[in-house]
């Protein structure tokens, strides 16, 4: 399959699994339900996002958080559908490719929720011990997923600097 299609595939399928996951939870959930799917590990709940990820700039004034966020939301989704229309040299890996359709699938999804709502809808809920994880979604799970393989990539690829020694095996 071209990588464009593949991409555009992968986008519209992050696009559409966190719009319907996102409707779901509105539909079925109130802003106080909660339902342990791992008692103590995992919930399902309800929550609605003002700010950036993990509730960054939730407190800021409404009117310039959200331009801010819608803002660079859009800056960000431009120069990774740049890069994957035109994709630069050394960038056509599968591993870069399947990492910037994730992410611009994910951002494309909170934008929506962002610009039709005000608000993005979270509804994973994750505690490790004592400590509780900020609730997310499908797009941020596609995000971090995304940024993952990208840093993997960068990972595999990386080159000794100019001058070093490299042990032969």
């Amino acid at each position: 399959m071209n990588v464009r299609l593949r991409s555009i595939a992968l986008i519209a399928a992050v696009v559409l699994i966190d719009r319907l996951t996102k409707i779901y939870i509105r539909n079925a959930f109130s802003i106080v339900d909660l339902k342990p799917v791992i008692p103590g590990f995992f919930n399902i709940v309800h929550t609605e996002n003002p700010g950036a990820a993990f509730g960054m700039l939730a407190n800021s004034p409404g009117a310039w958080r959200g331009f801010f966020l819608v803002g660079v939301s859009f800056v960000v989704m431009v120069v990774i559908a740049a890069m994957l229309w035109r994709p630069p040299a050394g960038m056509t890996s599968p591993w870069v490719t399947t990492g910037l359709a994730l992410v611009f699938g994910g951002a494309l999804g909170n934008l929506w929720d962002r610009v039709f709502r005000g608000t993005v809808t979270d509804f994973l809920q994750f505690f490790f011990g004592s400590y509780e994880f900020p609730s997310f979604n499908a797009a941020d799970s596609a995000i971090t997923i995304g940024a993952a393989l990208l840093l993997i990539d960068m990972w595999r690829n990386r080159k000794p600097p100019a001058g070093a020694m490299v042990e032969n095996p």
